[in-house]
């Protein structure tokens, strides 16, 4: 199901990004397009805001193309074939990457480009005399976005230059993650009271923000500060509102089936065609089969730990791995003739085997439909184990249970000898239980890496593969970012 939400992303992509580019005052693109003039209309207003979206199909909104976060993980491996991108992706393998490697740079440019987009709504739309309304829901779908640019942001580098209309001063330091995380919280908090339910948005509306979206992403960003009980105030919002579910089938919790389905909260909606300006999203080609079929550049390889780590028989291994020699929609997967179908250690261990991400599987035998995937960015699952992790931590065991039991209960698909109901009130077992869940749940979808570093296992889990303490907590400002501001910021610790 592709929302026509998405065709205005086409329609008016290229005069839109003449309004968020850094050198568009040089440039008059369309005539009068100008930002001094635009936008100025109703029209302009829902132009500005679908530009703001836009930013999400950009190919280096997601962690500068490659999925370094999954990388970063013990889930997964560089992937693709040894020598591909060997020099630039496969030193987050073993936590040697440096500050001049370009695909930072690219993931800190798209999100700021995404908060400059954001804050042309947000400053210009205000003044547009037009329904009222409708003003209102486009600010706060500009303040829902702005806010996750910015927890992106604030997640990856800690202290980051915050701004939030459309002159900063150039010559701004670095803001306190703390002030960071209330900017967020209060455009989170502000987009609640104007976003629509996500029952009022269908047709050409299907993809936009909700209020249910705005209250599992402030969810989220308590999560990340411990504080529990907003997420459980938050998580409660969408369990009791009636209006979000499990999709029955695990599978489809990711695919082309359950596109803005039951499940999703918020997804980024694409097409099946190369490239940016036909609507596609080069999330999930990164991560194709890469050979044959040629689906794409086989990126982020599932890792023979994530594989062992699935409790006997449970049915969500299969639907998160695709394997070489199964079949798919009756497309048998054979694999890339340079990738090694195993890569053994010294004493004989099978250490990685050719494998792929299979949630973001697309029908088809060619790269464009790998184009057409709908990456989730919230789903209810993770909103129950957030519910669950909170009703935990404030002591309230049963309800953690109850929340649990309904993500387990659904990739037991009815089979009761696998997968048993946990029971345990014990509050540190709990927590392992619902990490563990967590990490099964959401394999490859870009939680594990945060979810460690959050919960201050990194050190444990990560130390073998390089990751080092007071370092690798957090990412190195771009080089060339600090080369822009004349060093006028200082560098993250462990990277001067």
């Amino acid at each position: 199901m592709k929302s026509k939400f998405n065709i205005i992303f086409l329609t008016f992509l290229f005069q839109l990004l003449a309004v968020s580019c850094n050198d568009f005052l040089e440039r008059v693109p369309q005539g009068e397009l100008t930002q001094s003039v635009f936008p100025a209309t109703a029209n302009d207003a829902l132009l500005a805001t679908n530009a703001v979206y836009n930013t999400l199909r950009i190919s280096s909104y997601h962690q500068g193309l490659f999925p370094l976060l999954d990388i970063m993980s013990d889930d997964a491996y560089k992937g693709s074939n040894p020598d591909d991108q060997a020099a630039t992706i496969l030193p987050y393998d073993k936590f040697q990457h440096i500050s001049t490697e370009g695909s930072l740079a690219a993931w800190w440019n798209t999100l700021y480009l995404g908060v400059k987009r954001a804050n042309i709504v947000t400053e210009k739309v205000a003044d547009i005399q037009m329904d009222e309304t409708l003003k209102q829901r486009y600010l706060a779908e500009a303040k829902f976005l702005r806010a996750l640019f910015y927890f992106d942001l604030v997640r990856a580098w800690g202290d980051v230059p915050l701004f939030t209309n459309t002159e900063p001063d150039l010559k701004m330091g670095r803001t306190k993650a703390a002030d960071v995380y209330l900017q967020i919280e209060k455009d989170l908090l502000d987009a609640v009271q104007f976003l629509p339910a996500r029952n009022e948005l269908t047709g050409d509306n299907l993809g936009r923000a909700s209020k249910g979206a705005a209250h599992a992403l402030l969810a989220r960003v308590y999560l990340f500060q411990k504080k529990y009980d907003k997420v459980a105030e938050y998580t409660e919002y969408l369990i009791t509102s009636g209006l979000y579910g499990l999709q029955p089938d695990f599978a489809d919790a990711n695919s082309v089936a359950g596109e803005h389905g039951t499940e999703s909260v918020f997804e980024i909606g694409a097409y099946g065609d190369e490239g940016l300006e036909n609507g596609g999203n080069q999330y999930a080609n990164v991560q194709g089969v890469r050979g044959t079929p040629n689906r794409g550049w086989g990126f982020n390889r599932p890792s023979m730990e994530l594989m062992a780590s699935f409790e006997a028989g449970d049915p969500r291994l299969e639907a998160t791995v695709l394997y070489l020699g199964e079949t798919i929609d009756g497309v048998m997967i054979l694999g890339d003739g340079k990738t090694p179908d195993q890569v053994l250690d010294g004493a004989g261990k099978v250490i990685e085997i050719e494998c792929y991400n299979q949630k973001l599987w697309t029908p088809g035998q060619t790269v464009p439909p790998s184009f057409g995937h709908n990456r989730r960015i919230i789903r209810y699952a993770d909103v129950l184990l957030m519910a669950a992790e909170a009703q935990n931590e404030i002591g309230n065991s049963a309800k953690a249970l109850q929340y649990l039991e309904l993500v387990r209960a659904r990739a037991r698909a009815g089979n009761n000898a696998i997968l048993p109901e946990i029971t345990t009130a014990d509050q540190s077992v709990l927590r392992d239980k619902i990490l563990d869940e967590r990490r099964h749940e959401l394999a490859l979808e870009g939680y594990r890496y945060w979810d460690l570093l959050r919960t201050g296992r990194a050190p444990q889990v990560l130390g073998p593969l390089g990751f080092q303490s007071n370092k690798h907590e957090l990412f190195a400002i771009p080089q060339v970012e600090l080369d822009l501001t004349g060093n006028l910021w200082s560098q993250n610790p462990g990277w001067e």
